[in-house]
Parts: C-alpha cells; structure tokens; sequence
C-alpha cells in the first residue's frame, strides 16, 4: 500500500473519482482547479494508491488555534465503497496522524456529517472521538445584510 501526497494535475485529477463519493456536487472539470486554490492556502491531499490508481484519500490542513493550539485538521476523508474494509481508511488516519506529529502538531481533528453513522463508528474504532457539534449558518440563504 503506497500513500502519497498529490501534487501534480495528473494525481489531484486521479483523485476525482474517490473524492465525488464525499462530495458528489464537484464538477470534475473544476476540481484540479478548486484542489490547487485551496493548496494555496495549506490544504493537501494525500491518497491510498493500489494498482495505480486511488482508492482512499484525506483532504487535510495544518492550522493554529486557540482553542487547540497547533493541530491537524481533516477536511474529507473517503474510501470508494467497494475498497472499503480493508485497512485503507485507517492507514491513512494512521499516515496523517504520525504526520500531524512531525509537524508539531498535538491533535488531529475532522468533522462529520450527522448521516454518516458507519464513519462514525469507523472514527471511534480508530479512537478518534466525537467532542461537541458543529453549527453552520447558510449566509446566503439567511438574508443576512452585510
């Protein structure tokens, strides 16, 4: 099992397929684009290859905070679901947390959406914990002038 970072145009596009099982409102003809705008701003995006071609990947970022001080945050995590139940998805929390702490980071945090009941066992498993909510307001849909 290879993990690596995707940095070329050729290995984020890779990722596509993968990604939209998270995030099926992507237009693959954006994503290479939307991938490298975030990129610019820390975001990376490390994938489980086999056979040549991604099975599983982790969209992460390094930040500061005060609440957690220097930590490593998740901001997609998935695996196709036929790949599923073979390891990929805890070897990259694995990868990512051994790379939180070459970074000098002391925690690793994800959100999850409410529906995901199987990621969510499949976090505590892999002892990452569920610690509060999170809340969101849509600005757009909320008439809110600024």
């Amino acid at each position: 099992m290879n993990i690596a970072l995707a940095e070329t145009e050729q290995a984020i596009a890779a990722c596509f397929p993968v990604m939209f099982e998270l995030r099926p409102h992507l237009v693959q003809e954006a994503f290479v684009e939307r991938i490298q705008q975030q990129q610019s701003q820390r975001y990376q995006l490390a994938y489980v290859e086999i056979t040549a071609q991604p099975v599983a990947l982790a969209g992460f970022r390094i930040s500061n905070n005060l609440a957690w001080g220097k930590f490593l945050y998740v901001d997609d995590l998935v695996t196709l679901e036929e790949q599923r139940s073979h390891g990929y998805g805890a070897a990259l929390l694995s990868w990512l947390g051994e790379y939180a702490v070459q970074e000098g980071c002391d925690q690793l945090h994800l959100d999850s959406g409410m529906q995901r009941k199987a990621a969510h066992r499949f976090y505590e498993r892999e002892q990452v914990t569920a610690t509060g909510l999170h809340f969101a307001r849509n600005l757009l849909a909320c008439n809110i002038e600024l």
